[in-house]
């Protein structure tokens, strides 16, 4: 198998990406989101990457600024969501490539932590704990144990809080 090369995503990209999210999730929604994501505040350039086998695009993960809100105030963490790997090319190591690049990537950036809503199983693999450890809730409606996170930088999500998704989350969840 050829290797995956994982790089930043360009505007020529994004008719791949809409593709590789289209045919992963079997609806337009992340497709959408991930388009609103890049007209938003909270969009980070450096952390929208994509999966490349062979020439093709075969995967997407982004990670976005959101507000954590706690009894010490107001900071910026990372939300990671959606990450998608086209049905043809699951369980490569594509995802777990794209994963481990865009934490990666976070670290020098100096964001303290990186959260992810859903599929927890799957998370915790690449060190993402529940997020209830840390006192942590967010403002999507999801259960509690969907809800995972990790810090960056050690103590950060200490105090707990609420981590605060912008609205155009809310058309997953």
């Amino acid at each position: 198998m050829q290797p995956i090369k994982v790089r930043s995503e360009t505007a020529e990209d994004f008719r791949a990406i809409d593709v590789v999210n289209l045919s992963a999730f079997q609806g337009e929604a992340e497709a959408q989101l991930v388009s609103e994501l890049r007209k938003s505040d909270g969009f980070v350039p450096d952390l929208s990457l994509v999966a490349e086998l062979n020439g093709r695009i075969v995967g997407h993960v982004v990670l976005s600024r959101v507000k954590l809100k706690s009894a010490s105030g107001e900071s910026d963490i990372l939300a990671l969501g959606p990450m998608s790997v086209v049905p043809s090319q699951s369980h490569r190591g594509i995802g777990s490539e794209l994963i481990n690049a865009a934490i990666a990537r976070a670290r020098p950036l100096c964001y303290n932590a990186i959260v992810v809503a859903g599929y927890p199983g799957y998370y915790q693999r690449f060190g993402f704990r529940p997020a209830s450890e840390w006192g942590l809730t967010s403002n999507l409606n999801i259960p509690e144990d969907a809800l995972t996170a990790m810090e960056l930088k050690e103590g950060a999500l200490a105090g707990g809080g609420e981590v605060i998704y912008p609205d155009i989350f809310k058309m997953l969840f």
